[in-house]
């Protein structure tokens, strides 16, 4: 079975990490300037904690926004807690990273979305790099996608 480089796991785990970062860079000294964030998660993560009455409100997927009010704000290397008001009734609530699926500042028109990724053994992380660069002998080799970052910059 021919290994190779699985960049969107790589990828998905480096943006993560930058959420992680960002968090704790907030829990440590709040939000700066106009800085605010839309957090999507999928609320049947398994690891996902928060109220009864809220999954049955938001069965599938939430959407919560980090700006005007929020206490406890808790960041780990699995997920973050914070306790968000919802409707002046105050609710904690646990996200874990694998779970989330944006994360938006629109101050500074920044994004970030994570499509769905079956799991797969760890195996190929272990391929030699001479393996993982030899091309398949059972058929043309496929086009590089060119991903354009221009609608990141400012």
């Amino acid at each position: 079975m021919a290994r190779s480089i699985d960049y969107g796991k790589l990828m998905h785990r480096a943006m993560r990490g930058l959420i992680q970062e960002i968090l704790g860079d907030v829990a440590q000294g709040g939000l700066p300037g106009e800085h605010h964030f839309f957090i999507t998660f999928d609320t049947n993560h398994p690891d996902v904690e928060l109220a009864d009455w809220l999954f049955d409100r938001y069965p599938d997927e939430m959407t919560v926004v980090l700006q005007h009010w929020f206490q406890n704000l808790d960041v780990t290397d699995e997920g973050f807690s914070v306790v968000l008001n919802f409707g002046d009734n105050p609710e904690p609530i646990y996200v874990p990273y694998d779970a989330i699926r944006t994360f938006v500042d629109p101050s500074v028109e920044f994004g970030l979305r994570f499509e769905a990724q079956e799991d797969e053994e760890d195996d190929d992380a272990e391929a030699p790099m001479a393996e993982m660069l030899e091309p398949e002998e059972d058929g043309p080799r496929p086009q590089a996608e060119i991903v354009s970052l221009d609608q990141f910059r400012r």
